[in-house]
């Protein structure tokens, strides 16, 4: 790739892989308190599966670069930048714009890789990461000994989630399909065959008394079972709804029907708690106050990865100019871990 090339991947519409764009042009330049990152990993995560369908609740409109987060090197600072940070790897949560050799972002948006950690190692855990870390320990607050329900605890989300918990203390109960409870139950996880069991008769099975915390990104009807499923003091913790991915009609109803749900539970009088969790809340009320809890918990995310809490899971890792071939293969199903996009 050229040094003086940028190359992104442009999302024209309602596509399907195969029609996503490469584009070529002049790497940006930084503007005051900006930084140009040089994109060392970048990765395909639920949102852009939604975003491709149209789905995501608030994707910008087509044409546009997609891309949650990347992890890359600081190639150039603008004005009132310390020129020291060229050369140093950072992370970055984008929402969009990550599918790109070359990024312009707000210097204040920057969180360091801490040294020993690769740079597909960083991108697995960057949004993944910073979603389970916030919702285990800034919503739900689990503590040693609770037990917990985690939605699709192979997932991108779940799997970091299942590993965080249990670095916790908690015990964790895991739904999945059957391929992957053999490696969940060496992981010290109880699974749930999502596909052939009943889930709430079997986790009051498990916790008669109910479970202190649930992870559900399914939505639809499986947040009124997850709700059902707390025990007292338990918390709720929904952060998507993936059972209405393929559906017509409205983005934005599935999380509107989220929203008046936890509002009315938490309205009710009972000692349980509902969230619906939004890893952007916030920014647009105090950004620095944003930022700052950004790269104080996503840095404790990339402890826990040095410290082993948490593994990288890579499941393939594939030239950014086969972005096509990426998301096929991360709508599959047929992969455990985060599929990579590298310059």
């Amino acid at each position: 790739m050229n040094a003086a090339e940028m190359v992104e991947v442009v999302l024209p519409g309602k596509v399907e892989p195969e029609e996503l764009q490469v584009r070529r042009g002049a790497v940006p330049t930084a503007g005051p308190g900006q930084v140009v990152v040089r994109m060392e990993a970048t990765g395909v995560s639920f949102a852009e599966q939604q975003m491709r369908r149209g789905r995501y609740y608030d994707q910008p409109p087509f044409p546009f670069v997609p891309g949650y987060d990347l992890v890359g090197t600081v190639a150039a600072t603008g004005e009132g930048v310390d020129a020291d940070l060229i050369g140093t790897r950072v992370a970055v949560l984008l929402k969009v714009g990550g599918w790109a050799s070359h990024v312009v972002v707000d210097a204040a948006d920057l969180v360091p890789v801490p040294e020993g950690i690769g740079a597909a190692e960083a991108e697995t855990v960057v949004i993944n990461g910073i979603t389970a870390w916030q919702m285990l320990h800034r919503k739900a607050r689990v503590r040693a000994g609770q037990t917990v329900l985690v939605h699709g605890a192979n997932g991108g989300v779940g799997s970091v989630l299942v590993q965080l918990a249990q670095a916790a203390g908690a015990h964790v109960i895991g739904t999945a399909s059957a391929r992957h409870h053999a490696a969940l139950r060496e992981e010290g996880v109880t699974p749930i065959d999502y596909r052939t069991e009943d889930i709430p008769t079997r986790v009051r099975q498990l916790a008669p008394g109910g479970v202190d915390a649930v992870f559900d990104h399914v939505g639809g009807r499986s947040i009124i079972d997850s709700w059902r499923l707390l025990a007292p003091g338990g918390t709720l913790v929904s952060y998507g709804s993936a059972s209405t991915r393929d559906d017509d009609g409205s983005k934005q109803w599935p999380v509107l029907k989220l929203l008046g749900r936890v509002w009315l539970w938490n309205a009710l009088p009972n000692r349980r708690r509902a969230y619906f969790f939004n890893v952007w809340a916030g920014r647009a009320l105090n950004r620095r106050r944003f930022q700052n809890r950004l790269r104080t918990d996503l840095t404790e995310v990339f402890e826990a990865l040095r410290r082993g809490d948490i593994s990288a899971r890579v499941a393939a890792e594939l030239p950014l100019t086969q972005a096509a071939e990426a998301m096929r293969l991360a709508e599959s199903g047929t992969v455990a871990g985060k599929v990579v996009l590298h310059a």
